[in-house]
């Protein structure tokens, strides 16, 4: 198929392109939020970069969404056709919860696909078709060694974004050792007064970060309140034992021995000492997480899923299309 998409969530694109079809991805001089292209990404040669002003004229079999406001922008760069759509939802709400109404429900001409089962459960989607496709992740490999007797976490804008994603939490861990935090706008975080054991080390390239990552001793994924986080499950792939909130999503992927889980923050501090001052522990529970991480995240499921369900939303759209024609034919008899 040929898929039209905008480059949105990095870590996401990376996992979805690495299937079968042409993936055809909108790109501008700028390089903004609606035309970043591969954005220097390592990514095979069936994501190809377009100029949104020949969109009308390509060949899409469907459309991928994941921003509300891309639909306008696809129906404008379509040119007006019809084309098959699917909404990918990648974020728990925020608002009215349990009862928040998505902002696409009780419509007929798209498919929401949620990645989390958590977002499934909490979205009112009212009559939209929808479905759960669960992350995969391309494997960056057993790399882990935990060395350092430090503990990774990898939190993008972590002082704007807070108490949701845990940022707040990080001291009560780094009182046990150090916490280096990767991501986006992470050096803001001194001014956030967390301490000098909060150690921020910016938003650095996969590859290594995941080296380096793969170092420190435990991951710490303190969200409160996010879809499950991809930089866990890769650093459950990287044979990390994790030290994780039991919120969202996370109790389906992270099983206990995979380091710990719970709601009570003093027992995963309590978990990261254990694991601080025995690494044959942290290893053995390393090992549990990387299983799980397979079993359940693996890039050849995930892949598989959407594989069914883009062929789903093809088959819904001609559906529709059939059905359009007929009432139209019936109209002008």
């Amino acid at each position: 198929m040929r898929i039209l998409v905008w480059h949105v969530h990095g870590g996401w694109m990376d996992a979805f392109v690495r299937g079968p079809h042409e993936y055809l991805i909108p790109t501008t001089p700028a390089r903004d939020a609606w035309g970043l292209g591969r954005g220097g990404r390592d990514w095979p040669a069936n994501a190809i970069e377009i100029d949104p002003a020949d969109v009308a004229d390509a060949e899409v079999d469907v459309v991928v969404l994941q921003r509300t406001e891309e639909l306008e922008e696809a129906a404008r760069l379509l040119g007006g056709r019809e084309v098959p759509t699917v909404f990918v939802e990648h974020n728990a709400p925020r608002i009215d919860v349990p009862n928040s109404l998505h902002p696409l429900r009780d419509r007929d001409d798209l498919l929401i696909a949620h990645v989390t089962h958590w977002n499934a459960l909490m979205w009112d989607c009212g009559t939209t078709p929808t479905t759960v496709v669960e992350h995969g992740v391309v494997d960056p490999g057993p790399l882990y060694t935990g060395t350092l007797e430090r503990f990774g976490v990898v939190i993008n804008e972590p002082v704007r974004r807070g108490r949701v994603v845990g940022t707040d939490l990080l001291p009560r861990f780094a009182a046990v050792a150090p916490v280096d935090v990767w991501g986006m706008g992470t050096e803001r975080l001194p001014e956030a007064g967390l301490g000098d054991r909060v150690v921020p080390r910016g938003d650095v390239p996969a590859d290594p970060m995941h080296a380096a990552l793969a170092e420190r001793r435990a991951y710490v994924h303190p969200n409160r309140w996010t879809s499950l986080g991809l930089s866990l499950i890769e650093a459950m792939h990287m044979a990390m034992p994790v030290l994780v909130l039991a919120t969202t999503d996370a109790p389906r992927s992270v099983p206990a021995d995979a380091g710990a889980i719970a709601t009570d923050v003093a027992d995963l501090v309590r978990a990261s000492r254990t694991l601080l001052e025995d690494p044959e522990e942290a290893r053995r529970r390393g090992a549990v997480a990387r299983e799980a991480a397979l079993a359940r995240h693996a890039l050849p499921r995930y892949l598989a899923d959407w594989d069914d369900l883009l062929d789903d939303a093809v088959a819904r759209g001609a559906r529709r299309g059939r059905a359009t024609a007929v009432a139209l034919e019936g109209s002008t008899r």
